[in-house]
């Protein structure tokens, strides 16, 4: 997500933040900062914004003199891009600075802490209670001081700080958020990323979760939790620059395909509290839920694979009508629209432009609108009665992949919220629900690790000139978004279509060795799928099935299969699009395809 960069030496710090800030510009980010310590104390100057803005402000490092410093480029999730909500963030009396990447969960109850003791706010961030906290529990043992801050955060950081009282240091501590630290020659540097300070040294450390870093120009002292030493074993990086931005990865989207455990957990665990759904930021009440007699769901592309899930999700769990629509459409069918409907919008960038006008539609004719976007303060989300944002961070490759993850998390948490409110479940059920979606994430990440299997499959079929993806219920909703996955980025043809349709047409195009994906996972479904399967082998079709890990009879009916772990049915599209994710990626590679940027495709659509 957000970019920390920190240097302490003998060189000017501004130049050395900004070079390295800009090298971090990959992640994406809305505003940009930094704190140094100068002749005149410490001094912060930061804006929203590109990072040329803080540049000029800056005068490109000329404007503010000092070899010790930190800066930050910000992706806004709590309080909109702005100045103020930009980092790095100060505490009230001026003594802490602190840049961070990640979210505090517990923030809310922290800040009114805080409050009740006379602590002026001045931001929306989470990132300023850290701040705060530091300057009020500061009893002039800086390590002491750290420790007990984090003792008491729930959630994830990466914290660069830097105090007035230590004017020589840099301090650094990190939980379930990336943080390196740079070693040099008479200098030292903390880094998000490893492009931030690759020009400057190819020596790092790698700081566990709760340990704290101390640089000085003249070395790095670590420590665990309790203030006791530990040693560190230093890393030399062979990367190129290039290399190192997408983490080692060939390219950027399958950096994000495995980036999906993380973005899904960040976006799930802060909103299950104590066995409920907490959803802070929405303000339906259960009484303006039962007005609802009908909700419609408005969006485009991968997002709209996104509301295909959720009908399915939502008529299941609260037995509401649901009518999912192609914003592009959705003006021009004239829909029947008043105060009882809640219309959902989903969009990846917020900015969308078929969608926003669809929202606007939606505002004229009385409708309650709930948006689902990524970004903080764009137009969707700033037009919209209510807004639940995905914490997927920056999304770089033009092929969404964990933007669809944490979409399909947020429908999720969405359903289980309204269904609590309205009491569609016993308290056993919602536990269920609940157990099963925080262990997505886990699930993710055990199916990445057998990635070889889809890549061994691809690499047999990456010649193929069509491609047919079948499913029936959530299976046919994760078959659009695998269909859509494959056309985008290896340019085959490809089409997904419901497998009970297959004898109403499609299966004329099927002939020997026609490649057709199944997707088999939902366990109501599994004989008529199985059926569906006989009737393409028949006509000599090659088959890739993809099914629950107890369903072991598929084999003997397809050539290859990828088993996925069981989950609530509902739940299976979060799980089954990873293997098609990663057949998509495999087959352009392969094909040797421009994948990040494929041709006549934009990341953002602001033109009808």
């Amino acid at each position: 997500m957000c970019g920390i960069v920190g240097y302490i030496g003998n060189d000017q710090a501004v130049p050395v933040l900004l070079q390295g800030l800009e090298k971090l510009e990959y992640r994406g980010y809305d505003s940009a900062g930094v704190a140094v310590f100068s002749e005149d104390g410490l001094k912060v100057v930061k804006s929203k914004g590109r990072l040329r803005v803080l540049s000029d402000l800056l005068d490109g490092g000329k404007a503010l003199t000092g070899t010790l410093g930190i800066g930050h480029t910000r992706w806004a999730t709590h309080g909109a891009p702005s100045d103020v909500n930009s980092h790095p963030q100060v505490s009230e009396g001026g003594r802490f600075a602190v840049v961070h990447n990640g979210i505090i969960e517990n923030y809310l109850y922290l800040k009114q802490h805080l409050m009740r003791r006379g602590v002026q706010f001045v931001s929306e961030t989470d990132t300023e209670v850290v701040a705060q906290m530091l300057e009020y529990y500061d009893k002039g043992d800086i390590l002491e001081t750290i420790e007990k801050v984090i003792s008491k955060v729930e959630g994830s950081y990466a914290l660069g700080i830097i105090n007035a009282d230590h004017p020589d240091c840099i301090y650094a501590v990190r939980k379930d958020s990336p943080l390196i630290i740079g070693i040099g020659q008479g200098e030292n540097f903390i880094a998000s990323d490893i492009p931030a300070i690759l020009s400057k040294t190819r020596e790092i450390c790698r700081l566990k979760d709760n340990e704290i870093a101390e640089l000085t120009r003249d070395g790095v002292k670590f420590y665990n939790a309790d203030g006791e030493p530990v040693e560190k074993e230093i890393e030399h990086i062979e990367w190129d620059i290039e290399a190192a931005e997408k983490g080692g990865f060939e390219h950027f989207m399958m950096k994000e395909i495995f980036e999906q455990p993380k973005a899904v957990r960040d976006t799930i665990t802060p909103r299950i509290r104590n066995g409920h759904i907490v959803l802070d930021d929405i303000t339906l009440t259960a009484e303006e839920l039962r007005r609802f007699t009908k909700i419609n769901i408005v969006a485009c592309g991968t997002a709209y694979h996104v509301g295909v899930v959720a009908k399915y999700a939502f008529e299941e769990l609260l037995r509401i009508p649901v009518e999912v629509d192609v914003a592009s459409e959705f003006r021009y069918r004239d829909p029947i629209l008043n105060e009882n409907t809640l219309m959902i919008i989903i969009s990846q960038s917020g900015e969308t432009a078929d969608t926003l006008a669809a929202l606007r539609e939606a505002k004229r004719a009385g409708c309650r609108v709930l948006s689902v976007v990524n970004v903080v303060g764009s137009t969707i989300a700033t037009e919209s009665d209510d807004v639940l944002y995905t914490w997927a961070g920056p999304e770089i490759s033009v092929a969404s992949t964990k933007a669809y993850s944490t979409q399909l998390a947020v429908i999720y948490l969405l359903a289980l919220y309204i269904g609590e409110q309205l009491g569609k479940f016993t308290q056993e059920q919602l536990s269920a629900y609940i157990a099963a979606l925080e262990k997505l994430p886990e699930q993710i990440d055990e199916m990445l690790k057998h990635k070889e299997n889809i890549q061994f499959f691809a690499s047999k079929y990456f010649n193929a000139s069509d491609m047919y993806f079948i499913g029936r219920n959530v299976d046919y909703a994760a078959s659009l978004e695998a269909s859509l996955k494959l056309k985008e980025i290896s340019y085959i043809h490809s089409e997904a279509y419901a497998a009970g349709e297959l004898k109403h047409g499609p299966i004329s195009l099927i002939e020997d060795g026609t490649l057709v994906i199944a997707l088999a996972t939902d366990a109501r479904l599994f004989d008529k799928m199985m059926s569906n399967i006989k009737e393409v082998k028949a006509r000599g079709a090659v088959v890739l099935g993809v099914a629950t890990e107890d369903k072991k009879e598929i084999a003997g009916q397809t050539d290859m299969v990828f088993y996925i772990p069981k989950t609530a049915s509902f739940m299976l599209p979060s799980l089954s699009v990873i293997p098609m994710q990663l057949f998509a990626y495999y087959v352009a590679s392969m094909k040797g395809c421009d994948i990040d940027k494929p041709r006549n495709l934009a990341k953002s659509v602001t033109v009808e």
